[in-house]
């Protein structure tokens, strides 16, 4: 196994410390309105995350942050991280990514043997998300852009099943059943963000956003977004 591979299967396993388990980025709410009531619910949901928002925003976005890295250009890292801050739309989704972004950079501290410029990099940025941390360590440990892409989608995919399964709620089978679907389809997301231009980036996702509000209200609940 090589060493890139083996911090990949690290930055993509549920076992890292940032909280992911926590938050369901309105799934919860679109559950409690009747919207996700059964596993095609679930896949229709999901699937139209992936396709619509994170294949068209974050991934291609990702992949500007991994090249900034790459290049030795922090600066324009952390602009790209500004950007990113800024869209997201809910009180819950903003303190969501600050509060993983703030777990990563203390996770990269205490790991060790994470090149000390790198580290001063994300230090230097007032409200760092977990795309500059995690992006920053991919291309420190030299993770293909194209592996690394769907590692984070893969990452966000088994959350959102998880999620799914104790909301819904749905049973393991169903949750094997969407991750297979969900995967079938992570290819073409990746490729397509690999080859879209930064013009033709776009989180126009409204169902998503009004989901993320609707939580914040929502009387119970087991997921902080």
């Amino acid at each position: 196994m090589s060493f890139a591979l083996a911090r990949l299967l690290q930055l993509a396993s549920p076992a890292l410390p940032v909280g992911a388990f926590s938050y369901s980025q309105g799934l919860e709410w679109a559950v409690e309105a009747g919207t996700v009531k059964d596993e095609a619910g679930a896949l229709r949901w999901i699937g139209d995350q992936l396709e619509w928002n994170l294949g068209r925003y974050e991934a291609p976005l990702l992949l500007r942050m991994l090249e900034a890295w790459s290049t030795g250009d922090a600066a324009m890292a952390q602009e790209l991280d500004a950007e990113y801050l800024a869209t997201r739309e809910s009180v819950e989704l903003r303190a969501e990514t600050l509060q993983m972004g703030y777990s990563m950079k203390r996770l990269l501290h205490e790991l060790g043997d994470f090149p000390p410029p790198l580290l001063d990099a994300i230090a230097v940025s007032p409200a760092p998300t977990l795309m500059l941390g995690w992006s920053c360590a991919a291309a420190a440990w030299q993770i293909r852009p194209q592996d690394a892409l769907t590692a984070w989608l893969w990452s966000w995919a088994e959350n959102q099943t998880m999620a799914a399964l104790k909301a819904v709620p749905l049973g393991q089978a169903a949750g094997q059943r969407l991750l297979q679907e969900i995967g079938r389809r992570l290819p073409g997301v990746v490729e397509r963000a690999l080859g879209l231009a930064a013009d033709g980036h776009s989180n126009f996702a409204p169902g998503f956003a009004i989901a993320c509000c609707r939580h914040e209200t929502q009387y119970t609940r087991l997921f902080r977004s």
